[in-house]
């Protein structure tokens, strides 16, 4: 099964929020999900991210792939930063 990090938009109408999933990558936008691992409030001043980095991390561990918008929110939270040094001492060990 191929598994997605993406948004779910959640609000009313001109009123956006996002919840950061892991989802089958086969399903659609507002669909069912596996697991919420953050939210975002985009309309707020500035905007406010909230992310579980350890659940993120577990989830681009076992091979999830993160949205292009996911993967840039990440990088901003610096979970990708933890993900590639995880990664690089993983390697260094063998």
């Amino acid at each position: 099964m191929a598994v997605r990090i993406r948004l779910k938009r959640t609000g009313a109408k001109k009123a956006p929020r996002y919840r950061i999933v892991v989802a089958d990558a086969h399903t659609r936008r507002d669909g069912r999900d596996i697991d919420l691992i953050g939210w975002i409030n985009p309309t707020s001043e500035p905007a406010e991210v909230h992310v579980d980095k350890e659940k993120a991390l577990e989830w681009l561990r076992v091979g999830a792939q993160p949205s292009q918008t996911v993967h840039s929110i990440f990088s901003k939270e610096g979970v990708m930063k933890a993900f590639h040094e995880e990664k690089a001492a993983k390697k260094a060990e063998k």
